[in-house]
């Protein structure tokens, strides 16, 4: 059943499911690192954009690449290959960089390339084995099958757990040699 939504979408369907009103319906960014495949909710997507340039902030953890400049607003950029545990990415103008917000911070996640949207019912959401609850499983929050293979959702809260804080204090502190 659907109702009329109110307001345009970008798609121009004037309708929306009562699923997405009750929040049943999920909708994901797919997208790779090397030849695995992640996920994260769109509602937390802000923006995608090409790789470019990034300033170095000295005394990061390691999967801190530096910070973007995006238009005014200072963003931490994380590279998901280090954060798993699987070595720097060589970052080129091919890279990707997904801006989320997590809380009230946007962060950059470098990734490969984005793959797809994925619409899902949270129901297909299936918990990520106990044998696997090491290394990325961590910071994994589910695992979705699709045509296209498996989909690893990643828990964008968990990610950065216990380091908000401390970017956010070098945040600051980029901040304020930046004026």
């Amino acid at each position: 059943m659907t109702v009329p939504s109110h307001g345009a979408s970008q798609t121009g369907n004037s309708e929306i499911s009562i699923a997405d009103q009750d929040g049943a319906a999920l909708q994901l960014i797919s997208f790779a690192i090397g030849g695995d495949q992640y996920g994260v909710d769109i509602m937390a997507v802000r923006e995608i954009k090409g790789w470019t340039d990034i300033t170095p902030l000295p005394g990061q953890s390691e999967y801190v690449r530096g910070v973007l400049n995006l238009r005014g607003a200072i963003v931490p950029i994380v590279d998901l290959r280090c954060r798993f545990g699987q070595g720097l990415t060589k970052a080129s103008p091919l890279h990707i960089v997904i801006i989320v917000q997590i809380a009230e911070k946007a962060i950059g996640l470098l990734a490969d390339r984005v793959l797809d949207i994925v619409s899902l019912d949270e129901a297909e959401i299936k918990p990520v084995p106990r044998v696997a609850q090491s290394g990325r499983a961590g910071f994994l929050s589910g695992l979705i099958t699709t045509e296209a293979g498996m989909i690893a959702l990643i828990d964008l809260p968990n990610l950065l757990a216990g380091h908000l804080g401390e970017e956010s204090k070098d945040l600051d502190a980029a901040k304020s040699v930046a004026a």
